[in-house]
């Protein structure tokens, strides 16, 4: 009988659980290690589009996700007085959406549920070292652990520590956008209930986004900087303190959401970026999702090429028994897929936080034409990739598979 593969992965959000899924299925032997001590709930709501909609329907998913589908039956514009510049209505319901828009936690519980039982998961924990060795990669792990794996992926995100440890520095590969966000959530006194209220001045704007009708709602604030606030990500205090000059003096509810952040446990402050590499492998080791070709949220894509890359990936592993060709396989295919997605950001940007006053007076003459929001219209970079195949045997439930050897 032959010995299953097996595989590390690091990070358990989107597309280390959707990899190991795909991976179970074709017969590896999969580790997950996330830092957090359990998945991650909440967070602010995620876009599945285009080619990621079949890979969700191939997990058999699209029922379960199609339930969770949050998207906004009406959206209202502020000016910086905080009057009401335009409100929008959804598009009346057609049926059967074509994308869908969906909690995060909502989705990671999805893809967990799909393969906690057959795929081992060591919350709580990471990657210390790797070392090559042979015909695998030895990982010693920060709790002392320590494993030899044929394979290494980082799922880990944009900040990925296993990009760090294997391709360097995260400033030779990351792309400045311009832009800071704070993401967290406050009170709904005013009882939103899935509705997006958008506030804008030049550079500056915040939003308000209720996915329910529940008694808090998800608070974002962003504005722009031409240079990315470098001595401020690792400091959450200097965070606090950064936003609340940036909006000091302003109206509407921009007080309120203020002292949110100084007083929330769950302030998300990063900069918007991308991810750029030349290559995602080395060695025995690759990268997927946001580690490798974060797209920024300006995209509204960067979940789905999380599903997709991580499919694409394990069809490449199951088809090439040897990782330089399966791992040469996933960059030639993915590639233009990542690069269309990635051009898509200078619309997001242009759209919901215009710079100057002239792009913003022209956005709101265009809202103001406008009495329902416009469709979700498919853009060529959303479906730019064709799924090939599966041919990964179905997986069974009987358990799970250690890597080899645990020391």
């Amino acid at each position: 009988m032959t010995t299953p593969r097996t595989v590390l992965i690091s990070g358990a959000s989107v597309s280390g659980p959707a990899l190991a899924y795909w991976l179970h299925r074709a017969g590896f032997a999969v580790t997950v290690v996330e830092k957090a001590g359990a998945l991650r709930g909440g967070g602010y709501p995620v876009d599945i589009r285009g080619t990621a909609t079949e890979v969700v329907r191939r997990m058999g998913l699209w029922p379960r996700l199609r339930q969770a589908h949050v998207g906004p039956r009406r959206a209202t514009f502020l000016d910086a007085a905080g009057r009401t510049v335009a409100t929008l209505r959804a598009p009346a319901d057609e049926g059967e959406p074509r994308d869908l828009e969906i909690r995060r936690g909502d989705l990671a519980d999805a893809l967990y549920g799909l393969v906690r039982d057959d795929v081992e998961f060591l919350f709580g924990d990471s990657v210390s070292r790797f070392e090559p060795a042979g015909h695998g990669v030895d990982v010693t792990f920060r709790s002392g652990r320590q494993g030899t794996y044929d394979l290494v992926i980082g799922a880990d995100g944009m900040h990925s520590a296993t990009r760090a440890a294997l391709f360097g520095p995260e400033e030779r590969h990351r792309r400045y956008l311009g832009h800071c966000f704070a993401l967290f959530t406050l009170p709904n006194p005013a009882h939103l209930h899935r509705e997006l209220v958008l506030w804008n001045t030049p550079g500056k704007a915040a939003a308000l986004y209720a996915t329910g009708d529940g008694p808090e709602v998800h608070g974002f604030l962003t504005f722009h900087r031409p240079e990315p606030p470098l001595g401020v990500l690792r400091d959450p205090d200097a965070q606090r303190a950064l936003v609340a000059g940036v909006f000091a003096g302003e109206g509407w509810e921009i007080p309120r959401m203020v002292a949110a952040v100084r007083d929330t446990d769950d302030l998300f402050f990063d900069t918007a970026g991308q991810i750029r590499m030349p290559r995602w492998t080395h060695g025995r080791a690759a990268l997927v999702g946001d580690a490798a070709y974060a797209p920024s949220f300006l995209t509204g894509q960067g979940t789905s090429l999380a599903l997709s890359g991580a499919y694409v990936l394990a069809h490449a592993l199951a088809a090439h028994r040897d990782h330089t060709a399966a791992f040469a396989a996933y960059e030639h295919r993915m590639r233009p897929y990542v690069t269309a997605n990635q051009a898509l950001v200078d619309e997001g940007g242009a759209t919901l936080f215009p710079v100057t006053a002239q792009a913003l007076e022209e956005r709101d003459a265009r809202l103001r034409t406008l009495d329902t929001l416009p469709s979700a219209r498919p853009r060529p970079a959303h479906t730019a990739l064709t799924l090939p195949d599966y041919e990964g045997r179905p997986a069974s439930s009987s358990g799970v598979t250690r890597a080899r050897p645990v020391r």
